[in-house]
Order: structure tokens, then C-alpha cells, then sequence
């Protein structure tokens, strides 16, 4: 304590003294000293979820806004081309996967592609890829975040045809129902790592008072902030595909409850909770 009274005496009064870097100096190791032995590991962790990553999306907000306009747009792109033109569809997704989806919708089941396969070597799949696919997806904003958007673009598009698919056949509405369990989850999050690579691979381009260098490093540092956050999320999109869609058939009030606390959490993690940190006055730590 009396180290950081003459530290900030010193600062007052002799700001470019070298005994005033020489204090500093002092104090910042005695710092390092404290704060390196704490036994705080549990604390950080939970620290990095309730406060770095929605902090993180709040600050480059207009960037993930961005990237749901995007997904919005060519989901209806891809939703009303297959409409227009149903061998689009075959062209999308392959002979053999609509062919059996048509033959599961014509047997009443139609959404029995998500019944294959143990639930539990489902789950771990999927979620390891959809983590792989994340992390890709993040890697490829590099440059400008150009190849992030077309990825974004593709998958969009996909999801658009896939509804269609089921619309087409009068399940427009049971697709939500279904896929939307696991699909609210699994979407907002690869949206939102296709984000995370256009933080990055915008951040040189716009420095500020920055060096280009400098801003790139902080765009790094945001970009897997906020995917690494993401990997909860994908965790239980993948749990709920592998485990809950395959019982797609359930009573309609369990199904709205899934379908609704998707949603709500969401809404909430990423858009309300954020908003509420930053009225709050909370930052974004290193």
C-alpha cells in the first residue's frame, strides 16, 4: 500500500521520471506475486461464461446482427428456390438422403432420420463435429471474413432447402416442432462462429488508434472469446438431437416447453443478459 502511495505520487508529480518506472515496476511484480498464487481457477472459468462471452457479443453486436440478417436471407433463398424448382432439392442434399426422407414421410414417420443409431454415440458425433465445423467456420474469416459469410451463406441455404423439403409435403410446421428442438441451438451457434470469424477477420481494417497489428490481435481474442463460449451450446444442441428429437411424436405441450426454453435461452444468453452487463457497467477482461 505505501509502494502504490508513492507510485501514484510519483505519476503526479514526476510522470516521466525513471523512478517513477522503477516503482512501477516494484509494485507490478508484488501484483504478480498475488494475483498468480490465487487458488481461483473454478472462479475464472465460470467468470469467462457469466461475464467475457456475452460481454463479448454485446461489443460487436452489430457484427452478429449482421450475421443473422445473412442466415435469414439465404435460408429464403434457399426455401423458396426448392420451391420453385423441387430437383434443386436432389441437388442440395443427394439422391439417397431425399429418397429416404420421402420414403419416411410416406410411411408417417417424417422426420425418422433422426431415429438411427444409438443416442449416445449420436450425440458424441455430432457434437464433436458440430464443434469441428465451429471452430472451421470461425477459422475461415481470415481474410475480411469473406469465406466465414459464404460458409454462412451455404449453410443457410441448406437449412432454407431442408424446410422446404418437409413443407412441401404439408409438414411446414412440424419441421419447428421438431428439428427446431435441437436446430434453435445448433443454428444460432454456427451463426454466431461465422460471426466471430468476421470479428476477426474485420478487425485489421478498422484500427482506430490501434496499430493494424494490434486491432487483429484484439479481433483474435474476441473471435474465440465468443466461440469457445459457444461450445456449451453446441454440447447441448447435440444432446437434444441425439437424445429428445428422435421422440419428435411427443405430447405437443413437451414439445412447445423444448421448443420454447431453446429459444428463451437463446434470446436471453445473447441478446437480454448482455444488454442488462452493460447497463449494469460490467467489462470485458482480458
Amino acid at each position: 500500500m505505501q509502494l502504490v502511495d508513492d507510485l501514484s505520487y510519483a505519476k503526479t508529480f514526476y510522470p516521466g521520471s525513471r523512478v517513477t518506472r522503477y516503482i512501477n515496476a516494484l509494485a507490478s511484480k508484488i501484483y504478480l506475486g498475488i494475483y498468480q498464487n490465487r487458488k481461483e481457477e473454478r472462479n475464472l472459468l465460470l467468470h469467462f461464461w457469466k461475464y467475457n462471452v456475452p460481454l463479448t457479443v454485446y461489443k460487436h453486436r452489430r457484427i452478429m446482427l449482421f450475421s443473422f440478417f445473412i442466415f435469414f436471407l439465404f435460408y429464403t433463398v434457399g426455401f423458396f428456390t426448392a420451391r420453385q424448382d423441387p430437383l434443386f432439392i436432389r441437388e442440395v442434399f443427394g439422391n439417397a438422403y431425399v429418397d429416404e426422407t420421402e420414403k419416411n414421410i410416406a410411411e408417417g414417420n417424417p422426420f425418422g432420420i433422426y431415429q438411427g443409431g444409438d443416442s449416445l454415440y449420436m450425440w458424441i458425433g455430432i457434437m464433436i463435429n458440430n464443434i469441428i465445423v465451429s471452430f472451421m467456420y470461425f477459422g475461415k474469416g481470415l481474410f475480411l471474413g469473406i469465406f466465414s459469410l459464404l460458409s454462412l451463406g451455404k449453410e443457410s441455404m441448406r437449412v432454407g432447402v431442408f424446410h422446404n423439403m418437409f413443407a412441401a409435403k404439408g409438414y411446414a410446421t412440424g419441421f419447428f416442432l421438431a428439428v427446431m428442438i435441437h436446430g434453435l441451438l445448433e443454428l444460432s451457434a454456427i451463426v454466431m462462429a461465422c460471426g466471430a470469424g468476421i470479428v476477426m477477420g474485420t478487425s485489421y481494417l478498422f484500427p482506430g488508434t490501434r496499430s493494424r497489428l494490434a486491432a487483429f490481435k484484439d479481433g483474435v481474442k474476441d473471435g474465440v472469446k465468443i466461440v469457445v463460449g459457444l461450445v456449451p451450446v453446441l454440447m447441448l444442441a447435440a444432446f437434444f438431437e441425439g437424445f429428445v428429437t428422435r421422440y419428435y411424436k411427443m405430447p405437443l405441450a413437451l414439445n412447445i416447453v423444448l421448443l420454447l426454453f431453446s429459444a428463451a435461452f437463446v434470446l436471453f444468453y445473447f441478446l437480454i443478459y448482455p444488454i442488462q452487463l452493460k447497463r449494469r457497467g460490467k467489462v470485458v477482461h482480458v
